[in-house]
């Protein structure tokens, strides 16, 4: 009988336990970008893209903010800035996820950058068919 007792108890003490969970803290604000990463959030090709192995990485600009992107792939989404390079490549930086998108003339790529690894390879933007 006292198990059904505290049974009913914990039933009831239910919702109320639920209300005293704490709400997840909205996300923090993106930062401002500078005139260059502005720049370069200009080059950037958006839509859909087929890569190797018939995966598609899909690239769209953030509406949250200007010059941020998201890309979503294998049902994944990342929120991308984009870096200064020295190349000339275009380069989104998703540091909190530690995925990096790579923009080249002829293909892009997104690396997985905290242990240095190619997630996909061979993405072309129609604009960049030959």
């Amino acid at each position: 009988m006292a198990t059904l007792i505290g049974a009913a108890c914990a039933l009831n003490a239910g919702p109320a336990l639920a209300a005293k969970k704490a709400q997840p803290a909205p996300p923090a604000p993106l930062a401002d970008l500078s005139e260059e990463q502005l720049a370069n959030a200009e080059r950037v090709l958006t839509g859909a893209q087929q890569c190797e192995f018939k995966q598609t990485v899909n690239v769209e600009s953030a509406p949250e903010k200007a010059g941020y992107f998201r890309i979503n792939f294998k049902g994944k989404k990342y929120l991308l800035a984009p870096e200064p390079t020295t190349t000339g490549a275009v380069r989104l930086e998703d540091k909190k996820a530690g995925v990096v998108w790579l923009q080249i003339a002829n293909k892009s790529m997104l690396m997985n950058a905290k242990i240095g690894q190619r997630m996909v390879d061979e993405c072309i933007h129609p604009t960049q068919q030959i």
